[in-house]
């Protein structure tokens, strides 16, 4: 099977290709418009291997190889560009680095999404778009007002609050903006409320977002998000390479056995991390968990600090609901009581421990010494 370092750019690529039969490797710069990529890797003996490092406007380039039968690696562009210690980089080289790490087995590649996972993440992206975009129309609106004397802040988008802006004594270009601006709120509405009903929709119907929806503050977006963001939850062996992933770890710069640590890393996916935080307000109120623990952190680190930091346990509880297939409120008495280890853990942490009860099972045994105690 041939092997193919590719340096992927909307317009053209670089590839280096690798026949073990010889052991020779060609270099080829393809021209992705005009067709001549498409004819190269259909002439190309199927299967051969193809690893491209991750990046933007390639998801009809990786369907044409899988289309043909081709296999194909996606990579981690920072771990690919951190293995190459050299000062000159060009894209010949680039090609080149991806198909030596393909040759040694040091690709570091990562998982990919289905195509239905794909679909969905689309639509909670095209939602997300739109309430940023009706953000900018409100705040329009508010200024309008604002300008007028009018203070009802969120009373404004009430029917009461609409009727008033729409008799505020307004003249020439600021009267057309409100107009617009009132127009295209109202489409907006529509749309979105369509957009809900469908994010709703789609979690009901997937296992595991009904499973998150069981944990108060967490709804559809939110659960569904997060099914969709983390993916297969066995490919990640602890509930700390989650919060890496989603990037709400502290940064670190420690040395001669000074530990300095910064803000979060914010290295994962944005969206994400926005929901968590704004789920975990919710979450606050209803979860006296969360609540405790939120008020009690609240004493001695900005409001900020502490919301992120229940964001991340609320991310961490999220995980480890999917990875014991545990909803809510069993999930909070294994995570508090010290004698019940959680499945595929020693103890909290490490190793499963052999001859230990299932979930289900603690759960019941916990919910028996409960009702006892009452």
């Amino acid at each position: 099977m041939k092997i193919v370092g590719c340096d992927f750019h909307p317009s053209w690529q670089q590839v280096a290709v690798f026949d073990p039969e010889t052991g020779e490797i060609a270099e080829l710069k393809l021209v992705n418009g005009d067709g001549e990529a498409e004819r190269f890797y259909r002439e190309l003996e199927a299967p051969a291997l193809v690893g491209i490092e991750a990046c933007g406007n390639s998801q009809w380039f990786i369907e044409l190889l899988e289309r043909l039968g081709h296999a194909v690696w996606v990579g981690d562009a920072a771990q690919i560009r951190a293995s190459y210690v050299r000062k000159q980089k060009t894209d010949r080289r680039d090609a080149g680095h991806i198909l030596k790490l393909l040759i040694e087995s040091r690709f570091p590649r990562l998982w990919m999404p289905t195509a239905a996972q794909r679909d969905l993440r689309q639509l909670l992206i095209h939602r997300h778009k739109l309430v940023e975009i009706r953000t900018r129309v409100k705040n329009g609106l508010q200024h309008l007002a604002l300008n007028r004397g009018v203070q009802k802040h969120s009373r404004l988008w009430s029917v009461r609050g609409r009727a008033y802006i729409e008799k505020l004594p307004l003249e020439g270009w600021t009267a057309r903006r409100r107009e617009d601006l009132l127009k295209l709120l109202a489409e907006l509405d529509k749309h979105l409320d369509e957009l809900d009903e469908a994010v709703t929709h789609a979690a009901e119907k997937h296992p595991q977002a009904r499973l998150l929806m069981t944990q108060p503050g967490v709804g559809p977006i939110t659960s569904l998000a997060f099914v969709l963001t983390v993916g297969d939850v066995s490919r990640f062996k602890h509930s700390n390479q989650v919060t890496s992933y989603l990037g709400l770890i502290p940064r670190e710069h420690s040395s001669g056995g000074k530990q300095r640590l910064g803000s979060i890393t914010k290295q994962g996916n944005r969206f994400m991390r926005q929901l968590l935080v704004e789920s975990v307000q919710t979450v606050n109120r209803l979860d006296e968990g969360f609540r405790k623990e939120y008020a009690a952190r609240c004493h001695h680190k900005p409001k900020g600090v502490a919301k992120v930091a229940a964001a991340r346990k609320l991310a961490v509880r999220l995980y480890w609901m999917m990875r014991q297939n545990v909803g809510y409120p069993e999930i909070a008495l294994i995570e508090s009581s010290p004698r019940v280890a959680l499945t595929g853990t020693s103890g909290t942490l490490g190793s499963p421990l052999r001859g230990s009860p299932d979930a289900a099972s603690q759960v019941v045994m916990l919910n028996g010494r409960s009702r006892i105690q009452q």
